[in-house]
Parts: C-alpha cells; sequence; structure tokens
C-alpha cells in the first residue's frame, strides 16, 4: 500500500473520531448545563437567604469547622448546591441540636425521639399505675417536649435531605461539566493529529510504499549477514 494512501485512510478515520468524540462532549455538556440550570432554579423557588454576618450567634460560626461557609454565604440568596450543602449541614443541623439540646434531649434525632417517647409512654402508665400523680405529670410535660421536638427534628430533616440530594445532583452536574471538557479536549488533539497526518500524506512522495524504507534497510542487512 502506498504511504499517502494509507495517511489519508488514517486520518480521514481520526477526523470522525475526533467528530464522535465532540458530538458525545456535547451531549455530556448539556447534562451539565441542564443540571445547573435546574439546581438554581429549584432552589431559587424556595426564596432561601442565608442570614448576614451580623445577625450569626459565634455558635452558629464555631459551631464545627465547615461553619465558616456560613460566613462565606451570609446575605447571599440559596441558589447553587454548594450552598445547599452549607445551609443543610451547618445552619439547619447546629438549629436542630440547639433545639434538642434546650429540650433536654442533647443529641437526639427523629428517629431516637421515637425510642425516647415509647420509653417515658411506659414510665408514665408505670406511675399511674403507683398512684404517682406528680410523676406521671412530669413524665408527661418530657413526653410533650420530646412530641413536640420531634415534629421540629421531622421538617429539618427533610429540608436537610432535600438539600443534600440537591447538592449530589449538583455534583453529578459538574463532572459532567468536567469531563465535557476533557472530551471536547481530546477531540482537539485528535483533529490537530488527523490534520498533520493529511498534510504528512500530501508531502510524501506519491510512489513511496509504506515501511519501504524498513524493507530496504532489512534487505541492506540481510546482505551484510550473508556469508560470502
Amino acid at each position: 500500500m502506498k504511504r499517502r494512501t494509507l495517511d489519508i485512510i488514517l486520518s480521514g478515520g481520526g477526523l470522525m473520531v475526533a467528530a464522535l468524540i465532540a458530538v458525545l462532549a456535547f451531549a455530556v455538556g448539556t447534562q451539565y448545563t441542564f443540571a445547573t440550570d435546574y439546581v438554581r432554579t429549584e432552589l431559587g423557588a424556595q426564596k432561601i437567604v442565608f442570614a448576614t454576618a451580623d445577625k450569626l450567634t459565634d455558635a452558629e460560626k464555631n459551631w464545627q469547622p465547615g461553619s465558616v461557609c456560613l460566613t462565606e454565604y451570609a446575605g447571599q440568596a440559596l441558589d447553587s448546591g454548594a450552598k445547599a450543602q452549607c445551609y443543610a449541614k451547618y445552619y439547619i443541623r447546629k438549629h436542630m441540636d440547639a433545639s434538642a439540646t434546650t429540650a433536654g434531649f442533647g443529641g437526639a434525632t427523629y428517629a431516637t425521639l421515637g425510642t425516647i417517647r415509647t420509653d417515658l409512654t411506659a414510665q408514665i402508665n408505670a406511675a399511674k399505675q403507683k398512684g404517682d400523680s406528680a410523676a406521671a405529670a412530669d413524665l408527661q410535660k418530657r413526653f410533650d417536649a420530646a412530641t413536640s421536638l420531634r415534629s421540629t427534628m421531622q421538617t429539618g430533616e427533610t429540608l436537610s435531605g432535600l438539600l443534600l440530594t440537591t447538592y449530589g445532583f449538583s455534583v453529578l452536574g459538574d463532572m459532567a461539566g468536567l469531563a465535557s471538557t476533557l472530551l471536547y479536549a481530546l477531540a482537539g488533539v485528535m483533529l490537530v493529529v488527523s490534520v498533520a497526518g493529511f498534510v504528512h500524506a500530501f508531502v510524501t512522495p506519491k510512489d513511496e510504499v509504506f515501511m519501504s524504507l524498513v524493507l530496504k534497510q532489512g534487505v541492506k542487512q540481510g546482505v551484510r549477514t550473508t556469508p560470502a
């Protein structure tokens, strides 16, 4: 096969591959655009705004190392995945933790409060059976506090979970954006290589045969090694 013909075939194939990669990059890029716009639109519809810096307490700012994001986003609208994660993990959960502590159930969650209420119900019934009305009344107050806190926890954990799900969706979108960029870069490299192949094809003598130089060198080497 002539070298020019081979170069044209390979370069043409390279152009086709570059085109396919570019199409794939475009398709993946649309997913990034969709995810970004969807997250921004859905979060914007909630009209959540971070507390301004002067409204944040020291406890909120220093609750956990990541709480610094509350200061970074202070006063801003919640309109991105990163902001959703910050609000869920360091604002909502901080207030849920504070509510549990204030109610006398430090560290409690929606799930654990179910067990606590069951235990309190048993204690109330036991106190009533013993005729200890004072103890029953105190336990009832604690039961009511646990019930109210559980409702608060349910609301907080639901919103927190939804925001974190949105954050996860935004991460997938960001990954799609990165993949799209890399694919476009790969398509560009393939395009350059293919063009270089075409250039090489047309500067190569028409009659040059593929691997002719290698064959010639092999023949010469064989001649040298043939016994006299």
